[in-house]
């Protein structure tokens, strides 16, 4: 485990193994140095007073229940009234407050890329975004859903506490891939479920949007540029407006980009390439191929429209 001082107030954790993990917060060694299942439950009290900066060199998955304090997922803050699901790939970071209230009832799973090797699940698991999102941006279970998971977490722990034999590993694997389809499942419907909260995000989005081109600044914003405007994170960002817009972040970027083109085609005599290059490309050809796969003409052809 690497640890070092960030700052006056924040101390980095970098645990390379589930073993110094397990070291670290009190517990026996793992049976398995690839995988451990725990519960909250049974994790002794930690005293939290410092500011801290987690990198985990493996996935991990939490249910959290019974946690007196409140999480946002992007802007809209919950309580743990709701199961909540947080999952984190592994090099990911989290952060967590010295005031941070750790949960009293839940589980923990921690799985190594390498307990995965020559399995399926190893690339599939690579599939699923909410392994890319930040932990502001949770999955909030309804109780129905969240009996369904606590069903496949018990059923790995308990297969976690056989003897081990040739099938052990097999067995858990397919449950953890149960688990994260039932995840997969449930955070396709959040978005339904949700679905008055993204109209705020289509609106707040065009709004930055807006505010970023009415300064006339060279270049366009970027996904990355966006999602930190709107406190998420950028898969996320791009998966919601997907969702409900069937484009993602990228693409609305770039017809909002074509729309202030157009203005600037229409209203002054700079040439293309002034454009191109003003817009933040570095090619007029590349800025002249966008223009026509949005518009169906180039952008003189658009211009002599005007004339």
């Amino acid at each position: 485990m690497k640890n070092r001082k960030l700052n006056s107030d924040t101390l980095t954790l970098h645990f390379n193994s589930i073993s110094e993990f397990h070291k670290t917060v009190g517990v026996l060694k793992p049976k398995h140095p690839l995988f451990s299942i725990l519960r909250f439950e049974d994790l002794p009290k930690v005293e939290n007073n410092q500011r801290l900066k987690l990198i985990l060199d493996f996935y991990q998955i939490t249910l959290k229940k019974e946690c007196p304090c409140k999480m946002q997922y992007g802007q809209t803050p919950f309580d743990f009234d709701e199961g909540v699901i947080s999952c984190f790939a592994p090099k990911q970071v989290s952060i967590i407050d010295k005031d941070f209230s750790f949960a009293s009832s839940g589980w923990l799973l921690l799985i190594h890329p390498d307990f995965l090797r020559s399995h399926a699940l190893s690339q599939k698991i690579k599939s699923y975004g909410f392994f890319n999102y930040a932990i502001n941006e949770a999955l909030i279970l309804s109780e129905e859903e969240q009996k369904s998971i606590e069903t496949t977490f018990d059923q790995i722990q308990k297969e976690s506490n056989l003897p081990i034999d040739n099938f052990s590993q097999d067995v858990i694997i397919s449950n953890i891939d149960l688990l994260l389809t039932h995840c997969n499942r449930y955070y396709n419907r959040q978005f339904i479920i949700r679905k008055p909260k993204t109209n705020d995000l289509l609106n707040n989005f065009e709004r930055v949007l807006n505010d970023y081109f009415s300064k006339e600044e060279n270049g366009f914003p970027t996904v990355n540029y966006m999602a930190l405007q709107l406190n998420l994170s950028p898969k996320y960002l791009s998966d919601c407006l997907k969702q409900f817009t069937g484009q993602t972040a990228q693409q609305l970027i770039h017809d909002k980009l074509i729309e202030h083109a157009k203005d600037v085609l229409s209203t002054t005599e700079l040439s293309v390439s002034e454009i191109a290059y003003q817009l933040g490309f570095e090619y007029p050809q590349s800025f002249s191929k966008l223009f026509r796969a949005k518009t169906n003409l180039s952008p003189l052809q658009f211009r002599q429209s005007f004339n």
